[in-house]
């Protein structure tokens, strides 16, 4: 099958489009046909050699995909072939061809297309086990998100919405701040030309933000964790601007604030049934039409090497998804 292929941990320049064997089902598993591919951050940083999962070369990246199962392994029960699913890998998705372990493979909702569902898992499960179970954010409280505009940043808007909280969003650029506010920002900041700290604190009467939603790192950590109510909570989600923060922790001792690691994927091994149970909730969202994906561009796998480049340089607004063939 064809796939975009990592043959050796590096840049994201020695991948290419080759060939990797088509895969087979063991026992537990599905082959999906790959109709969509989510990219998302850590699709980066696994051809690298820098996340916490390393495969072994050869593979594909992308982890999260929609498609149809064409083939069904041996004790696999309630799933079928032709069935229209999302699927969860860590890595393997930017190919024709899937295997997925059965117990991270869901239906999708008739109604919901392929490209919709490729969007869901990672932003959004990793955004609704952040607000809900690691800050239990809760209706009222104000949420700051940073990196705004991107894949999480975006569920977060729309997750924090949902939630009832006020939101605000910080990110980059005018152009980026208006597709927040589409998604239901209340209120926004550009922390390129603004002063992030003052601004939050001018717009929560100096309270501060109640949670700090943190996918960035880099040097706004800081000015956010500042910017933090008394008893808040700061989501460590991860380090899309590349470098780790140092913070003071007496600040974390002076607001009596807590800095929170979220590690969905971790999460998602070690309490697989009830958070894929968030994502079929989200799912249902979608449908609903209460949670809308925004999909800032689609490449078919011959260009899978120029979605990844538009994530590395930080242009993409939502997310951009890698279609292997067929449309959803």
């Amino acid at each position: 099958m064809k796939a975009l292929v990592c043959r050796a941990y590096g840049p994201i320049e020695s991948l290419a489009i080759g060939e990797l064997p088509d895969p087979v089902p063991v026992a537990g598993q599905v082959v999906v046909g790959v109709k969509a591919c989510g990219v998302n951050f850590p699709d980066l940083l696994i051809v690298q050699g820098k996340y916490q999962f390393k495969p072994p070369p050869p593979f594909a990246p992308g982890g999260e995909v929609a498609g149809v199962i064409e083939a069904v392994g041996a004790g696999v029960e309630g799933l079928r072939v032709g069935d229209r699913v999302l699927a969860m890998s860590i890595w393997g998705g930017m190919a024709e061809k899937l295997a997925a372990d059965a117990t991270q493979v869901l239906r999708i909702p008739d109604g919901v297309d392929f490209r919709s569902a490729s969007c869901v898992a990672t932003a959004y499960g990793t955004t609704v086990h952040a607000l809900r179970d690691r800050a239990h954010l809760q209706a009222g409280e104000t949420l700051l998100v940073l990196g705004a505009a991107g894949g999480v940043g975006l569920a977060a808007v729309q997750v924090g919405k949902r939630m009832g909280a006020r939101v605000i969003a910080a990110a980059s650029t005018a152009e980026k701040l208006e597709t927040c506010k589409r998604h239901g920002a209340d209120l926004l900041v550009n922390y390129v030309t603004e002063d992030l700290k003052e601004r939050v604190k001018s717009l929560t009467d100096g309270a501060g933000a109640d949670v700090v939603y943190d996918p960035v790192g880099g040097p706004h950590t800081e000015a956010a964790l500042r910017a933090t109510a008394w008893n808040g909570r700061v989501l460590v989600i991860g380090f899309a601007a590349g470098d780790i923060p140092r913070v003071p922790t007496n600040l974390v001792l002076l607001k009596g604030c807590s800095l929170v690691g979220v590690f969905w994927g971790m999460a998602l091994v070690r309490e697989r049934a009830r958070l894929m149970g968030q994502i079929e909730e989200i799912l249902g969202w979608v449908k609903d039409g209460s949670v809308r994906p925004h999909v800032h561009a689609t490449y078919p796998l011959s260009r899978a090497l120029d979605a990844l480049r538009e994530v590395e340089q930080r242009r993409v607004q939502g997310k951009v998804i890698v279609v292997p063939g067929g449309e959803g």
